[in-house]
Parts: structure tokens; sequence; C-alpha cells
């Protein structure tokens, strides 16, 4: 794998990525469903989930996405993160059900990604019957390339150009976000934070020593 590759990104450079969307921030948010209608604004964000509760997609609010959307969006992110050794590709993992989530949801922030990454999704589908004769999902491997390239490039030299290119950065930054908050995906990264250990035998006393600290208490 080449890193000059605009589409085929080493998983590594792809956190970086997602440390820097915004996508993250649905995390920390307390995900209940309000009475805002899908695609509309959420005022608030309603009251906290029931954390003994195990909930899946569309238990929040009501998903986007069609058949053929789905089937678009894992092609389309598979392309972004493919299997590679033991870890599997961005679909294997649920990252379709994570992005149906993503711009299904009312708040103001995934209202406006919604809007981006539908239309994206279906200038896509319109380019590649035009020139390929398929849909995107059905559409030869060169071709699907051929297309994300252009989008990657934001060089087609077409007058939405720029709408593709911002298309299919979000999305992008929308499945490193999906992937890498996965178990699955953190130990792809290598990340051992949240563990517990047996025992904390704090810093090492020569590097205490080193730098003329103390691990001595003081109240």
């Amino acid at each position: 794998m080449s890193t000059s590759d605009p589409v085929r990104i080493d998983r590594r450079l792809a956190i970086k990525w997602m440390l820097a969307a915004s996508a993250g921030a649905m995390l920390a948010r307390g995900r209940a469903v309000g009475a805002a209608g899908p695609g509309e604004p959420q005022q608030g964000y309603g009251s906290d989930p029931n954390l003994t509760k195990g909930y899946k997609a569309g238990d929040y609010w009501p998903l986007t996405f069609t058949d053929e959307q789905r089937r678009e969006a894992a092609v389309l992110a598979d392309i972004v993160l493919p299997q590679e050794g033991q870890f599997p590709s961005a679909s294997a993992l649920g990252v379709v059900d994570f992005l149906d989530e993503w711009v299904s949801a009312p708040y103001p922030d995934n209202v406006r990604d919604r809007k981006i990454v539908l239309d994206g999704m279906a200038w896509l589908q319109d380019e590649s019957v035009r020139r390929f004769a398929r849909p995107f999902s059905g559409a030869a491997e060169a071709d699907r390339m051929t297309l994300c390239d252009e989008m990657s490039r934001g060089s087609q030299g077409q007058s939405d150009a720029g709408a593709a290119h911002a298309f299919f950065k979000l999305f992008r930054n929308l499945v490193a976000t999906g992937y890498y908050t996965t178990p699955v995906g953190m130990k792809d990264l290598g990340y051992v934070g949240n563990m517990p250990l047996a025992k904390f035998d704090g810093p090492p006393a020569e590097l205490v020593a080193k730098l003329g600290l103390t691990d001595e208490v003081k109240w």
C-alpha cells in the first residue's frame, strides 16, 4: 500500500482523522430520543440512556439508509478501510450501522452531515450509472477507484467537484470514527488504555530521581 494513495489509507493514519473529526463528539453525548423527528434539530439532549440495557441501531430514532444506500455505503467504507490481516473490513465490523445511525440522529451537527452524506451518495450513484452503466455497489473495482480518486482529489473539473470532495472527506472521517471506537479497532491501533491492572508500581525510581521529584505524598 503506497502512502501516497489518496484512497487506500494506512489504518494508523486514519486515527488522526478520527481525532480531528467532530463525529467523535457523538460518544460523549447522552444519546436518547427527544421530541424532534428525523432530520429536525434536537432541542436539548433528552434524558440519559438506561446503561443497563442493550441498544441496537434504530432504537434511538428511525434510520435513514435504504437497502441500496447501505450496499453503497458498505462498498465505499471497505475502500477506505479494507480488511488487513486479522483485522476485518469496515463493513464487517458494523461501520455501516454507525453511519446510518449518525446521519439519522436529530441533533444539529448530524442533520448537517446527513445532507452532505446523502447528497454525496446520490452523486456517486448517478455518476457510476452515467459513466459505467452500473450502480456504484455493482461497478467494477477499477471504476469504483476512479470515482474515489476523483472525490479524494477534488479535481474532476466539474461544478460539483467541491461538494463531492467534502462528502468523501466527511465519509472517511466517519468511517474511521466508527471503526476505531470499537474494541477491534482499538486493538488494531495497539491502544491499551482503560485496562485494569493487578498493581501499579508508579514511575521508575530512576526517572523520579533524574527529574528531582519525590514520590512522597504531602498533605
